[in-house]
This record gives structure tokens, sequence and C-alpha cells, in this order.
């Protein structure tokens, strides 16, 4: 994990950097793809990505080094040829485990954040799950485990094969003439976003869209069928640590009142989006009918509101930086509790940018009790920072909130 930590130092100022270009050259071609809140939950969504991938908050069902050592037939040398071998092997296990994830009702739950903003662009490729905490990916790696490929060359190349999907997540690049046919593309993943019929679980491959062409997955952009973004079932938040677990749910209420004991159990592995057949009509779901005319997520906000949710983007990514940066010192206990102060602050300023009435109160709840842990619990750099974060919020919550 610290190997991890240390890669995220640099990854993290190279997306806001590429976010910051994409987002001026929308700015001066007149063609902005941002959206002030829908980019703060975005990042902020990011954030908590980071976090529990980090700490490595998930349960390893069956891991890649057990694989490795039962099912190797073969040794492949440290060549480049080892390398590419073992990239294409990644990418043909994402392809599968992406598939599964629009294809099946409970993993869609893992999967759902990634498509929840109803925008396109860099930031909303950050989007990533916090409810993927089974981790039964190593399945799809049988493929690797039967050549031999070790686990180093696996560590090593997966966050490069992850970190290789952030630069298609744009409108502003159109079709890219010979590379539509090797690679995945702006205008490939633009499809696999949109909620328009023809697009639906269209488009799964990561790098490679070899797979898509061989596997009946592909559809290519049409000029006449402009993609239209979100999910077909809108998320209407903008809270991530919500998104993660609002399909999951659904799914147990679903469980719940439906009177059919077979449905109780089959629903959970049923296409996604099915449901019992008399809970569909007791519980109905608002769903987007016509996608070229619905009302986009926008919460009625303010100039002071926007400023104030920049703040705490900003203060909540200083503050994973600072963690990140001091990783290796930190023991696992403080980090957990870093953690837990993080994903309560990203919670609450969400549920404001929301209008939730009881997130000013829960706000002003966690700024106080905030300031009293890193008074006891921090030291040194940590407990100026976070003090300073906790007593900035309670004065922002003054003046934005209570003067009105």
């Amino acid at each position: 994990m610290e190997a991890y930590a240390n890669a995220l130092l640099v990854a993290i100022p190279a997306f806001v950097l590429l976010m910051s270009v994409e987002m001026l050259y929308g700015h001066w071609t007149g063609k902005q793809t941002y959206v002030f809140m829908d980019t703060i939950a975005s990042l902020s969504s990011g954030l908590t990505n980071i976090l529990k991938d980090t700490l490595g908050l998930a349960v390893i069902l069956i891991s890649y080094p057990w694989l490795e050592s039962q099912l190797s037939l073969v040794q492949i040398e440290a060549t480049p040829w080892l390398y590419f071998t073992a990239f294409v092997c990644i990418d043909f296990a994402s392809y599968w485990s992406h598939r599964l994830n629009h294809k099946i009702n409970v993993f869609w739950n893992q999967h759902i954040i990634h498509h929840s903003s109803e925008e396109f662009n860099m930031a909303c490729a950050l989007r990533q799950s916090i409810s993927n905490v089974l981790g039964y990916g190593a399945l799809f790696l049988i493929p690797a485990a039967l050549l031999g490929i070790p686990e180093s060359v696996i560590g090593v190349l997966a966050p490069l094969h992850l970190f290789g999907q952030f630069w298609y997540h744009t409108r502003h690049i159109g079709k890219l003439g010979w590379l539509e046919y090797i690679i995945v593309t702006p205008s490939q993943h633009r499809v696999h976003h949109a909620i328009n019929t023809i697009y639906i679980d269209k488009n799964l491959a990561a790098i490679f869209c070899v797979w898509d062409r061989m596997f009946g997955t592909f559809q290519e952009e049409l000029e006449e069928e402009p993609p239209v973004y979100g999910v077909l079932k809108p998320v209407r938040t903008w809270n991530p640590l919500l998104i993660n677990f609002m399909h999951l749910w659904g799914l147990v209420q679903d469980a719940w009142y439906t009177q059919n004991w077979k449905d109780k159990f089959q629903l959970w592995f049923r296409p996604t989006g099915w449901r019992p057949i008399d809970v569909a009509q007791q519980r109905p779901m608002k769903t987007i009918e016509n996608v070229h005319d619905f009302e986009k997520y926008a919460p009625k906000t303010s100039s002071g509101l926007s400023f104030w949710a920049a703040f705490h983007l900003l203060a909540t990514l200083g503050l994973l930086l600072q963690m990140l940066y001091l990783f290796e010192s930190l023991n696992t206990h403080l980090l957990l509790q870093i953690a837990g102060a993080l994903f309560v602050a990203i919670f609450g300023y969400t549920s404001v940018m929301d209008g939730k009435k009881w997130a000013l109160h829960l706000e002003c709840v966690r700024s106080l009790f905030t300031l009293g842990w890193a008074f006891v619990a921090l030291e040194g750099e940590l407990a100026v920072f976070w003090m300073g974060y906790a007593g900035l919020s309670l004065l922002g919550f003054v003046v934005v909130f209570l003067k009105k």
C-alpha cells in the first residue's frame, strides 16, 4: 500500500493538470463540459475511492498469488514480452469484470457511481467505487496465472492500466481513425456512458477495444444519436457515499417487500434493473423514459455555497495528500481515524450541497468534534492542519449559513 500511496502523490497532480487543461479548453472554445457542483461531487467521489484503496478496505475472497502458485503451467522470462502479455491479461480480465458489473443486479451496485454523473468529462472518470469490498477480481486473471505471470508484474501494471483509462473521458476529442479499431477512444467511451437505448451496456473494454468487437458489445458513436449521460434511474444527489450504496439499498428493499420467496433470492443475480413483479407494481421507481427530454439534477445553489463547497473539497484533498505523504510513518489506528474523519467530512459537505437541512446541523457538530479530536489525538503538523480545517469550517458555516 505504501507504493500505491506514493504513486498517487504523482497521479493526483497529473489528473488535476489534465482536468484543468480540459476545463480551460472548454472555456476558450465556448464548449464547456464542466458543471460546478457536479465536478465537486466527482472529485469528492475520487477522494473516497483513494481512501478506500489506500487502506485496503476489502475482503479478498481469492488472491492472484494463490492462483498463480496453483495454476502456473509455464514461466515467462522477464522480457518486454512478459509485460505486454501481462497487460493484455489485465485488460482481458477488466473487460469481463466490467461486463459482469453491467449485467448482474448485485454487481451493478459497485459500478453505478462511475455512471452517475449526468455530464461527461475527465472529472467524472474519478467517480470510482468504494462498495466493491469483496475481492474476487483475481478469478478473471486465471489466464495470467496459467502463464505464470509473477504477482510483482501484475502489481506494477494494474495501477498503470487503471490510470490509462482516465484520458478518454472527454467530449473534446473526436474519432481517431485507425486507432478506433485497436484502442478504446473518447468516442467509444462516450457511447459507454450514454443512456440512449442503442448505447446501453456497449463498449465495455478498458484499453483494447478488440474485446468488444470479439464478444459482440461494440457500438460506434452515431452522429444522428448524440450521447446522453447518466443512469436511467437518476441518483439525484451529489453525495458519493449515498450513490455507492443506493442500488444495494433498493435491492434490499425489494427482497424485503416481495411476497415471492424465490424472488427474494434470485433478484440479486438477475439482469441489472430486474425487479419482482409484485414490488415493481406496488413500489414503482422513476426512470427516464425520454433521454432527450429530462431535467438534470441541479438543486438551488448560491455563490456562498459554491465557495464553501470548493473550500471543503480543496481542504479534504490537501489533508488526503498529507496522509499519503506521511503514510509510512502513521500507524494503522491513526490512518483509520484520519480516513474516517475524511469520509464523514465528504458525506457532510456533499449533503449540504444537496440542500439537506439536517446536513447543516451535522456539519456544525462534525466541525466541533473534529476540532476536539485533532487537539487530543493528533500531534505536530497533523494537528495544526486538521485544527485549521475544523476552525475554518466553523467560520465558513457561520458566514455562509448563519448570516442569512
